[in-house]
C-alpha cells in the first residue's frame, strides 16, 4: 500500500507540472500568436494540446475505463494519424482558445482523480506515465515552435546562470579513451512487461550486450567557437567535405532561400547555421526573438545531421555511433549496478544538465561538471540532441509498445540523436532514451561531438 501511495503522489506530481507547464506554454502567447504560420516542422500550438489531451482519452479512460471520448466529434482531428499536417492550420475544423483550454483542462482533472481514485496496477502505471511522457515531448516540441518562428522565450527561460565551470582549455580539446570491452546497451524489459522503476519507449528495449574496440571521443560538445572556424574556412561551399546526401542538402537549402528570397543571390547557398548571421561587423545568434551578440563557448545548436557530418570530414574526426555515445555516457557492463544517467542513479537536476527549455543551450560547453560521465564526458545529457553516425533501426527483439507508431514510422530513414536537450523534460532524460529525426531537420535542438579516427 505504501509503495502504491508513493507512485499515485509520484503520478499526480509529474501530471500537476507536466499541465502547468503547458498551459504556461500555450496561455503565454496572444491569440495572434497563436495563429503560427505554416512550418514542416511544428504544429499549431492549439492543435498540440487538443492532441496531448486526446491522448490521454485514447490510452487511458478509453483502453483501460472504456469511457467515451469528450467529443467524439474531434477524436479524428486530434489524432495525429487522421489528420494531415497542412489540414492542421483550418480553424474552421477546430474549436478556439477557450474551448480547447476547457477540453484540456478536463481532461487533466478526470486523470487526476483516476489517479487518486483506482488502485494501481503495473499496466496502469505504465499506461499513465506513457501518456504523462507523451505530453512531455509535446513541451518539447512546443518550445522549438517558439525557436522557429521567432516568438519570445518560454516561461521560465533564464539565460544569466552563472556557469560552473571546473576544467581548463586542454579539457575542451581533450578525447575520453573508452577501453574495448562488452558493454550493456537499452533498458530491460519488452512490451509485455511494465516496469516500473525503468520505464522505456520501445526503441530502447530489449537490453542487450554489445563488443566494442577502443575509441576516443571528445569530452565536450563542439562548441559555437569550434564551428565558427569550419564556417570561415569556406566549409559550406567545398563540396570535399560533403557527403552525396549532404551535398543534396545544401542544394535543397538553395532553392528554399530563393522561393522565400531570403539571400541575395551570390549568397544562396547556406553558409552557416539555421539561426547564424554576420551582421555590424560580428557574428550573431537569434535566441527565440531576439538577436545576440554569438556566445562563442556555447554548444552548436540546429544543425543538420549533414552539417554535423561536414564537419567531422573537415575536422579529421567522425560521428560516434549510437552505441559508442552510450557507453561513453553510461559505461554500463554486465554485474555493475545499472546507471541510469552518466552521474548515476539519481534523478536529473539543475546542476547536471541544462533542460526544462530554461537555460536554452546558452552556457559554455566545459559549464555541468556535476553531470559527468564516468569517462568523464559531459553534457552527455540535456544541451542538445547528439547526431550519431547511426540509422534508427529497433533492437534485436523489440516488440512494439501500447502506442504502435511511437517508433515504427522512423525505423530505416531517421537518424539516431541521443542525450536530450535543453527543451526536454527531465522526466524524459536518461542515458537510454534514442530520438529519431530525419537527416535534414536543423529546426529542433540538434549538435554534436567527435570522436577521433582510427589509427592507421
Amino acid at each position: 500500500m505504501e509503495a502504491e501511495r508513493m507512485q499515485k503522489a509520484e503520478l499526480l506530481a509529474e501530471l500537476a507540472l507536466t499541465r502547468k507547464r503547458t498551459r504556461a506554454l500555450i496561455t503565454s502567447l496572444t491569440e495572434q500568436q497563436l495563429d503560427v504560420p505554416y512550418h514542416p516542422g511544428v504544429n499549431p500550438p492549439l492543435w498540440e494540446m487538443g492532441h496531448a489531451a486526446f491522448f490521454y482519452e485514447v490510452f487511458v479512460f478509453n483502453l483501460l475505463d472504456g469511457d467515451a471520448s469528450f467529443d467524439p466529434a474531434m477524436d479524428d482531428l486530434w489524432d495525429s494519424f487522421h489528420i494531415d499536417h497542412r489540414d492542421r492550420w483550418c480553424r474552421d475544423l477546430f474549436p478556439g482558445f477557450e474551448k480547447t483550454l476547457a477540453y484540456f483542462d478536463h481532461v487533466y482533472a478526470k486523470m487526476a482523480e483516476r489517479i487518486e481514485r483506482k488502485p494501481l496496477t503495473d499496466r496502469e502505471l505504465y499506461l499513465c506515465r506513457y501518456a504523462i511522457f507523451h505530453q512531455n515531448m509535446h513541451i518539447e516540441s512546443l518550445v522549438w515552435c517558439r525557436q522557429t518562428v521567432g516568438y519570445p522565450s518560454p516561461p521560465g527561460a533564464n539565460f544569466e546562470r552563472p556557469a560552473i565551470v571546473e576544467s581548463s582549455e586542454a579539457f575542451l580539446k581533450d578525447d575520453a579513451v573508452i577501453p574495448a570491452g562488452n558493454w550493456l546497451i537499452g533498458m530491460p524489459g519488452n512490451s509485455a512487461q511494465y516496469a516500473n522503476a525503468d520505464f522505456a519507449f520501445d526503441s530502447e528495449k530489449p537490453r542487450h550486450s554489445v563488443s566494442l574496440d577502443e575509441f576516443a571521443i571528445s569530452r565536450c560538445l563542439v562548441s559555437n567557437k569550434q564551428f565558427m572556424v569550419f564556417v570561415e574556412d569556406g566549409g559550406y561551399q567545398k563540396p570535399v567535405w560533403w557527403s552525396f546526401g549532404g551535398r543534396k542538402w545544401l542544394r535543397t537549402e538553395t532553392d528554399m532561400a530563393l522561393v522565400h528570397r531570403e539571400a541575395e543571390p551570390l549568397l544562396l547557398t547556406p553558409r552557416h547555421p539555421l539561426y547564424w548571421r554576420w551582421h555590424n561587423g560580428q557574428w550573431q545568434e537569434r535566441l527565440f526573438d531576439q538577436w545576440q551578440p554569438m556566445n562563442p563557448d556555447a554548444p552548436v545548436t540546429h544543425v543538420s545531421y549533414w552539417e554535423a557530418e561536414a564537419y567531422c570530414r573537415w575536422a579529421g574526426r567522425r560521428l560516434p555511433t549510437e552505441q559508442e555515445w552510450e557507453v561513453a555516457a553510461l559505461g554500463n557492463q554486465e554485474g555493475e549496478p545499472f546507471r541510469r544517467y552518466p552521474w548515476g542513479n539519481d534523478l536529473a537536476e539543475s546542476i547536471h544538465a541544462d533542460m526544462n527549455a530554461n537555460g536554452m543551450a546558452q552556457n559554455p560547453v566545459t559549464d555541468y561538471p556535476a553531470g559527468d560521465s564516468p569517462f568523464g564526458c559531459r553534457q552527455m545529457i540535456g544541451t542538445v540532441w547528439e547526431w550519431t553516425s547511426s540509422q534508427f533501426f529497433p533492437y534485436d527483439g523489440f516488440c512494439i509498445d501500447m502506442y504502435p507508431f511511437m517508433s515504427t514510422l522512423q525505423f530505416g530513414d531517421h537518424k539516431v540523436s541521443r542525450g536530450g536537450s535543453c527543451a526536454t523534460s527531465s522526466s524524459l532524460i536518461r542515458g537510454t532514451y534514442r530520438q529519431a529525426y530525419l537527416p535534414e531537420r536543423n529546426d529542433v535542438y540538434t549538435g554534436l561531438r567527435t570522436c577521433a579516427l582510427p589509427a592507421g
